[in-house]
């Protein structure tokens, strides 16, 4: 008989709607029945049952690591897989809320198509972006409505597109609209400062569950990503400008800057806090980001 490869299962039942961990013995199942021998291990934060342990623990023996959750239990798995010298294949059974990195590469939202993705679709290769000392998979972001963009009601979503982002931060947190940072930005050798509402480097044209430009520019693998800068309105006028820019997807518009970029550099007085593939991603004064072209294999449709 032929020697059985590795899979490391990581199922976060705790991710988006509660739905990973219903269909385990499916997983294991169909694993077996393709040659593997699955490890299957919930993930527990707060315990030693992390994603970053038992990658490092099982990742250079594992030929797939198959992670059950949302963007951010994938995050970690994936930030883990960055520490292997040897990294396996990844597989991705989406389970959040918004599942915006699915989505770019064409992994169903239903569970029983995306686990068949997992075990027989095709191996491609993707960006990954490094912050810092952390590493994300299609958004890096700061500014307003970074944190409240993952709650945004969903049929809100489904009618405003990306507006509704914008929209519904104001409406739950008034004080976006005063948000404003200072800060001195480069990106691939082009200097540009001001004040901020809102910015973000991603690899995905969609962020919080909407769309952000035509998906047609945006490849996951071409060494680049998506730089959007918003600058903070000085008055109502200034504002509704930039909502009427966002809600028609107008990138050339003095207060939005829409780039592909390869590595960017943001500079503030002040500590701002980041998003990470829609979890908090830390505060810091200086932060370089830059694309690593080609750097995880996963399977997709």
């Amino acid at each position: 008989m032929e020697k059985r490869k590795k899979a490391l299962v990581l199922i976060n039942k705790t991710s988006g709607v509660g739905k990973a961990g219903n269909d385990t013995l499916e997983i294991s199942t169909t694993l077996a029945k393709r040659g593997y021998e699955p490890i299957i291990y919930p993930i527990i934060p707060g315990t030693d049952l992390t994603s970053e342990v038992l990658v490092e623990e099982y990742g250079e023996e594992a030929d797939l690591i198959l992670c059950s959750g949302g963007d951010g239990t994938l995050n970690h798995a994936m930030n883990a897989m960055m520490n292997l010298e040897k990294k396996p294949l990844l597989a991705y059974i989406p389970s959040g809320s918004t599942n915006d990195f699915a989505k770019g590469l064409g992994i169903p939202s239903a569970r029983s198509k995306a686990l068949e993705v997992a075990v027989s679709g095709k191996p491609i290769q993707y960006d990954v972006g490094r912050m810092n000392d952390s590493y994300f998979n299609y958004v890096a972001a700061f500014g307003a409505f970074s944190k409240v963009s993952y709650a945004t009601d969903q049929d809100l979503k489904n009618v405003l597109g990306y507006a509704a982002y914008v929209i519904s931060a104001i409406a739950e947190l008034p004080q976006n609209i005063g948000y404003s940072c200072h800060m001195q930005i480069e990106a691939d050798g082009v200097v540009e400062e001001g004040d901020y509402l809102f910015g973000a480097v991603s690899n995905s044209a969609s962020v919080a569950g909407m769309t952000l430009f035509a998906d047609d520019d945006i490849k996951q693998d071409d060494g680049q990503m998506e730089l959007l800068l918003i600058r903070a309105p000085k008055n109502l006028g200034e504002f509704n400008a930039i909502l009427a820019a966002l809600a028609v997807r107008e990138p050339d518009n003095p207060y939005i800057t829409y780039k592909q970029v390869s590595k960017v550099s943001l500079k503030s007085e002040e500590e701002v806090e980041w998003t990470l593939d829609g979890e908090f991603g830390g505060s810091f004064k200086e932060t370089s980001i830059e694309v690593i072209n080609k750097a995880i294999t996963i399977m997709s449709k």
